[in-house]
């Protein structure tokens, strides 16, 4: 399906950037993009600080639709994490955007689910009009889009390929499994769309069922969750049997992965606990791994290094309406 010329390994360590406003009482970009508390602090700030230590750097998918209410704020952000030399790419939760927002453009605010747009111009306008935002703010064009919760379609990658953003980083089986995509395609290596858009699938790998439990796809992430219907991850993160079946590997974290829950779903700060542990992660990966900005990609691919062999079909990730 692919092949690497040469020895190397390579890794993405993504973290979707949100302040979407269920995950807390007040103070959401505060709380769930800086983490910071009365009691302490466990955000994008801390994330780099450790990606620092280990010389690696982050690509952080921003979202400015959950904070749309605080842009400023959140471009902010953008503006923090480009000067610390992070890689700053494009997500999207437009379910979110307030109904007002979409009045102002002339659209309507539904369907409001980025999997549900059947509607090519519409995904065209979400990804220019907040990747402009920032790319303004950054001065680099947007190489590579997430959508929000997994949720794409064909549309979106169509709508990706015409306005010029080359890498999809939406491919996960789990999120199939779970009904946020309609498709998505199990090999876990790099791929081509067939309108060639490069995807670079979340790392995952297919569990075999057992007497008790079903079969299951588990992921990469940090901190095992369970934010998708299947469980995450039933072993350590450190056991090389588990994961990193592909020579590019896709991390996913995301910008209050540090953070704790409380009884009514708000993020809390409560200790270093899920730092450390990163940390751990990190002296890990930074030894089995290149890891590298999508920057870093295209200009291998450019060059040879990396060659990507199998194309899917876009049509196979249509959004049937019924």
């Amino acid at each position: 399906m692919f092949n690497i010329i040469g020895p190397s390994r390579y890794a993405f360590l993504t973290v979707d950037v949100e302040a979407l406003p269920k995950r807390a009482a007040s103070d959401h970009l505060k709380k769930l993009v800086w983490g910071q508390f009365d009691n302490g602090s466990a955000g994008v700030r801390e994330m780099c600080s450790i990606g620092n230590d280990y010389n690696v750097k982050h690509t952080f998918f921003v979202d400015l639709c959950g904070a749309y209410s605080l842009k400023e704020d959140m471009l902010q952000v953008v503006h923090w994490l480009d000067s610390n030399g992070q890689d700053v790419q494009l997500h999207a939760h437009p379910e979110v955007l307030p109904d007002v927002f979409w009045h102002q453009q002339g659209l309507s605010h539904q369907p409001a689910l980025m999997n549900e747009n059947l509607d090519l111009a519409r995904a065209e306008f979400v990804l220019t009009y907040f990747g402009n935002l920032i790319s303004n703010c950054t001065g680099k064009k947007i190489n590579a889009f997430r959508a929000g919760s997994f949720r794409w379609n064909s549309i979106i990658l169509d709508a990706m390929k015409n306005v010029g953003i080359p890498l999809s980083f939406n491919n996960s089986m789990r999120a199939f499994h779970s009904g946020q995509c309609v498709y998505s395609n199990p090999q876990g290596g790099p791929f081509f769309w067939s309108n060639a858009v490069i995807e670079l699938p979340l790392t995952e790998k297919l569990i075999p069922a057992r007497a008790n439990r079903n079969e299951r796809w588990v992921s990469l992430t940090y901190p095992p969750s369970n934010y998708f219907h299947y469980p995450s991850v039933v072993k350590s993160f450190f056991s090389s049997s588990l994961f990193y079946p592909s020579i590019v590997s896709v991390f996913l974290l995301h910008s209050w992965s540090f953070l704790e829950w409380d009884e009514d779903g708000h993020a809390v700060y409560r200790s270093d606990e899920k730092m450390n542990g990163y940390a751990q992660l990190l002296s890990r990966v930074s030894k089995d791994f290149d890891v590298i900005t999508t920057q870093e990609f295209l200009d291998l691919y450019s060059r040879g290094k990396i060659k990507i062999i199998e194309s899917v079909d876009t049509n196979l990730a249509k959004w049937k309406n019924d």
